[in-house]
This record gives structure tokens, sequence and C-alpha cells, in this order.
């Protein structure tokens, strides 16, 4: 739940600095920030709790009381998946400006929420992918992914909720293109743990 959280945050402040240093206006307004703390950030995160225990865990050895939560990689993790989920979110802002696409914001603010969702599947596990570990062994995740999934859409097509967040209508087109880039963390953090499955 840390990881998830802190990655979110990462995200975030890099959002804020990316646009201010390419020039760019600001991605997410405060409403938009709120939801992503309250509830793309929140629902998932007490799923968390129900996740079962992965395998081998009490073959590992005791942690030390002094460590730091931030060891065995932990702050490397949240520091690049931060990144590029603020990345692919500046990304998809500067690139439907860039076509002269209003809707911008709105996607841009599809896209991180949809990212974080991506993420949480994916870090479900610190090397097993989520396919072995099975969609529906956590069905309060997945419960909450889909609610989390139910309530962004409702920001963006029942039309009371458009002035409290500053959103839009996307296109069937917008929408999917938000959809694509919103997959680039979970196919991130998938092949990382590949790759660690690799190396051991």
């Amino acid at each position: 739940m840390i990881l998830f959280l802190l990655s979110t945050n990462a995200a975030e402040v890099a959002i804020f600095l990316g646009s201010l240093i390419l020039g760019l206006p600001l991605p997410l307004l405060p409403a938009q920030v709120l939801w992503i703390n309250l509830v793309t950030d929140g629902l998932p995160g007490l799923a968390f709790t129900a996740e079962p225990a992965e395998k081998g865990t009490m073959k590992r050895p005791p942690k030390h009381p002094q460590e730091s939560i931030f060891a065995h990689g932990l702050a490397i993790h949240i520091l690049w998946v931060g990144g590029l989920m603020g990345l692919t979110t500046i990304f998809t802002q500067a690139y439907a400006i860039s076509i002269g696409d209003t809707h911008w914001q709105t996607m841009a603010f599809t896209v991180l929420c949809l990212s974080q969702m991506g993420h949480a599947l994916a870090i479900r596990s610190e090397k097993e992918s989520l396919f072995t570990l099975g969609i529906f062994s956590n069905k309060y995740l997945l419960g909450a992914i889909s609610l989390t999934f139910f309530l962004q859409l409702s920001t963006i097509y029942v039309p009371f909720l458009h002035p409290v967040f500053k959103t839009e209508a996307l296109s069937l087109k917008e929408l999917f293109f938000s959809l694509l880039l919103s997959s680039v963390v979970f196919i991130a953090v998938e092949v990382e743990k590949f790759v660690k499955r690799r190396k051991s």
C-alpha cells in the first residue's frame, strides 16, 4: 500500500514540475487532485489490506528493525514509476494540445487515474506476474479498481459532474487513446518483474 500511494504522490510532483519546466498549462486542477487522493488512491489502497501473503514469505529472512522502509529497491521503484506516470500524463497533455484537442485536461486526468489502477494490479507481487497470481485472487482489490474505473468514467460522462471536476465528455477515439497510454505503467512494471524472475 505504501508503494502504491507514494508512487502516485511522486507522479503528481513530476507532473507539476514537468509542466512548469515545459511551459505547459497546469495539467490538473485542485478538484481533480483531491479526487485522485481520495478515490483513486483511497479505494485500491484499502483493498490492499486483503491481499493474500506472497508465496515464500515465511522463508525470507526477517528485516532488520532499523532498516528503512525504502530499502530493497522500494525508493527506486517509487521514483521510476512515479516518473513514468508523470511522463505519460504530460505526454498526453502535450500531444493533445499540439493537435488542437480541447479535451486535453480531461484526457490527462484520466490517464493518471487509470495508470494508478494498472500499477495497483501490477504491484500485488514483487516478482510474480499478475497472470500467475490470478486476477480474481484478491476480489476486494478487483472490486475497488472496477468501482474506481466506473467512478472515473462518471466524471467524464455524467453531465452534472462536469462543472465540479472541470471535465468534458471524451470521444471514443480520445477515450481509447487515454486507455492505451494508461496501460504503459502496468506493462512496464510487469516487464520489471519479468527481469527480476530471469535474474533469480
